[in-house]
């Protein structure tokens, strides 16, 4: 199967949306079909207002057809909300060609949280947005429930894996864990204001708060909060010993929709503590970490947690099937309006 996949979130960015389509790409390759990946790097682009580590690329819609077009794909998926899914959003329906798209973050919520605007104002986006598509893909069942409610009906299940290679309770911590206050407390990920990490690391919950990764908020948080450690974004096997070495994830995102992390930390056999939110509710038991409204509570508690029940749950995320879920949510596209669209 030829498949296009057209993104405005790309490397050099560093968040789960970035992860979750590289990874697919390697997967369905793997699995013998090409994958056309059109992405910011191959536009020019602008800092995106009020976080411009993200740059927003921009294409005319007849230069986008032509690129999708001349690939000669069976499907295509627009994979973000973003400015070039618009420009291929806008050839497809003027084309008569169907396509899915996907839904990665509370927009609404993340939007209105950098904006101070209403999230009711994007969610009319929202449903602007994915309305046409055959099929809106997304990883978690309370996400499909919300979607649903803001009358977007076609969703279809889409979940995450883990690299249960990396990922493993066998994974050596940093040397300097073992001169830390127990218990460690870790977050992994953007550090960011949509993060809500000013939640962790003002909780009370005694021992050692780290967090592992970057983003615009850094350098204010690591004034407010000297106490924590910010170790810079970490990868592979380094990243693997973090989540192994630690005692409990901190996941305090209010806006995610699955929370890749979470998974990867699960595999490592540390439990996770979050808030009741999508995301956490669809993926943490009460075998493997725990969730509270007070975020001190749900710490205390999930450090109770069996740390081989975690592991045991973690590595049952695999990316086969991730993929396999990708596939069957696509479309094929009929190749007699592709020609006539060429």
């Amino acid at each position: 199967m030829r498949i296009v996949v057209v993104t405005d979130a790309w490397t050099p960015q560093v968040n789960g949306v970035v992860r979750t389509l590289q990874t697919m790409q390697a997967e369905l390759e793997k699995m013998g079909h090409q994958v056309k990946v059109i992405s910011p790097d191959l536009f020019g682009s602008i800092p995106c207002p009020t976080y411009p580590e993200i740059r927003l690329a921009f294409a005319r819609s007849t230069v986008m057809g032509q690129m999708i077009a001349s690939f000669r794909p069976d499907a295509i998926h627009l994979a973000t909300e973003g400015p070039l899914c618009l420009a291929a959003r806008r050839w497809c329906l003027r084309s008569g060609i169907r396509f899915t798209t996907a839904y990665h973050t509370h927009f609404p919520d993340y939007v209105a949280q950098r904006t101070g605007l209403p999230a009711s104002w994007f969610w009319r986006y929202i449903r602007w947005f994915h309305g046409p598509a055959e099929a809106v893909l997304v990883s978690t069942g309370s996400v499909r429930q919300q979607l649903r409610a803001h009358g977007l009906a076609q969703v279809r299940a889409w979940g995450r894996g883990v690299d249960l290679g990396a990922f493993t309770p066998q994974a050596t911590p940093p040397a300097a864990f073992a001169r830390l206050p127990r218990p460690i407390q870790l977050y992994v990920g953007r550090v960011a204001v949509e993060k809500n990490l000013e939640a962790f690391l003002a909780s009370n919950h005694p021992g050692t708060k780290l967090v592992v990764g970057d983003g615009p908020a850094r350098v204010l948080l690591e004034k407010a909060y000297p106490q924590a450690r910010f170790l810079g974004p970490m990868f592979g096997a380094d990243l693997a010993g973090a989540y192994a070495g630690a005692d409990v994830f901190v996941f305090p995102s209010r806006t995610d929709t699955f929370g890749l992390v979470m998974i990867e930390a699960l595999a490592c056999g540390t439990p996770v503590a979050a808030y009741p939110v999508t995301g956490p509710v669809d993926i943490v038991t009460p075998e493997t970490g725990a969730l509270s409204d007070r975020l001190e509570q749900a710490i205390a508690a999930a450090l109770s947690c069996d740390r081989a029940a975690c592991a045991a749950y973690g590595q049952s995320f695999s990316w086969e099937r991730s993929a396999q879920e990708f596939l069957a949510g696509l479309h094929n596209i009929d190749p007699e309006i592709l020609d006539s669209a060429a």
